[in-house]
């Protein structure tokens, strides 16, 4: 560290010199206030300053420790006073002093000014990195409100089927084990078509953060722009979204991507068509016989979003029988893990069908919960590695 010292005692320069010049500190010491405030202003990157307080006096030291202050409000000060001084040192303190130590006539303090001035720097990064942390969390905040202000409150549902849906961004654990809310990339939608039947899509951008959530804001346009009546395929509409999307940098820049589920649920035949882009596979459970299986293929599953205009898609299509549930996910549900476990063993779909097991008799919102619920438990309090979306649907 670099220390430029305010002294009144020439003979003491060269002492203080000794004692404060080891672990690779840099030490200046002036005996004229003016030459100190010189040096403040351009001398050049100090990190702490040691000032006497009481010479000539105990005004005109308060002065330059303020004229100090203007030039340098962000670096540490300490200040020596001497022991008759003691009682004035309180307007120093109130005035953004960082510390002080008593000058004993033996001149045992100098052993604790090195100490001092490093405890000074010390509280001084750690205030610092304080006020970055509270701004960063404001910034994630608004991106995370961003992300939050696409995703559906009310969800279109056609007669005869209940729809719910919830979306819930990635933490990390942080000292004192309380997590914090990171902003993310999930996306969830229920649409209503002209023809009647309802798209339904869940998407997954990878990351966190502001490029995450821009991805995803670039798909929602993209959905938003779409004629749907012009896509009955899904798979025609999910390819065409990725040719645009591998045309926008802010999703595949350093390796992006967007995984997708996009389907369309026709309340009269009782059918679910869809296309998959890197994502997992719908499960349905029936509540009559409780049998609960992934349906589709992974083999018909296409590349994720954004990496490869020329990537194709196929469809899939699915029956949903009377008193059904149909969940559409994010693998951020699956992949919550314990951190504190030797091996890894994440919630998986097992953990997923066992909630849908247990809850088949609540309501399709007490399931959502439960899901949720169930897969934070699974990381012992310290949060989804990964954001999260369920889209849970159910035929009477």
């Amino acid at each position: 560290m670099r220390v430029l010292v305010g002294w009144d005692d020439t003979d003491e320069a060269e002492l203080l010199s000794l004692y404060l010049n080891v672990d690779d500190t840099d030490v200046v010491v002036e005996t004229c206030w003016d030459r100190f405030l010189e040096q403040a202003q351009t001398g050049g990157n100090w990190d702490a300053f040691l000032i006497q307080t009481s010479s000539p006096d105990s005004d005109t030291a308060f002065h330059y420790f303020q004229e100090l202050r203007k030039v340098s409000a962000d670096h540490p000060v300490v200040g020596a006073a001497n022991q008759e001084d003691v009682y004035r040192i309180a307007r120093f303190l109130t005035s953004g002093m960082r510390s002080y130590v008593l000058r004993d006539p033996n001149k045992d303090y100098m052993f604790l000014l090195h100490s001092a001035l490093q405890s000074g720097i010390d509280a001084v990064r750690a205030e610092r990195e304080r006020m970055i942390a509270i701004k960063l969390r404001q910034e994630v905040d608004a991106v995370r409100k961003l992300q939050e202000s696409i995703i559906p409150r009310l969800l279109n549902v056609p007669e005869g089927y209940a729809i719910t849906g919830r979306y819930e961004s990635s933490e990390i654990s942080v000292m004192g084990g309380l997590p914090v809310t990171m902003a993310g990339g999930d996306y969830y939608n229920a649409l209503s078509l002209p023809d009647g039947t309802i798209a339904l899509l869940v998407g997954d951008a990878s990351g966190h953060g502001m490029k995450a959530c821009m991805s995803i804001m670039t798909l929602h346009t993209l959905i938003q722009m779409f004629p749907s009546k012009r896509y009955r395929n899904p798979a025609v509409f999910v390819r065409d979204i990725n040719d645009n999307l591998c045309r926008q940098a802010v999703v595949n820049d350093d390796g992006g991507f967007i995984t997708l589920l996009y389907g369309i649920l026709d309340p009269q035949e009782h059918t679910f068509e869809w296309a998959a882009a890197g994502h997992p596979l719908p499960i349905i459970q029936c509540l009559k016989s409780g049998e609960i299986e992934e349906r589709g293929s992974t083999d018909f599953v296409g590349m994720p979003l954004g990496i490869w205009d020329e990537a194709e898609y196929e469809s899939q299509k699915i029956e949903l029988p009377e008193a059904c549930r149909m969940t559409l996910y994010t693998d951020g549900l699956a992949e919550a893990f314990d951190d504190g476990q030797k091996t890894l063993c994440e919630f998986g779909v097992k953990g997923i069908k066992r909630i849908l097991g247990e809850t088949s008799d609540r309501t399709l919102d007490e399931t959502l919960a439960a899901l949720f619920d169930a897969s934070h438990a699974h990381t012992r309090g310290l949060g989804r590695h990964d954001d999260t979306s369920v889209l849970l649907v159910q035929r009477d």
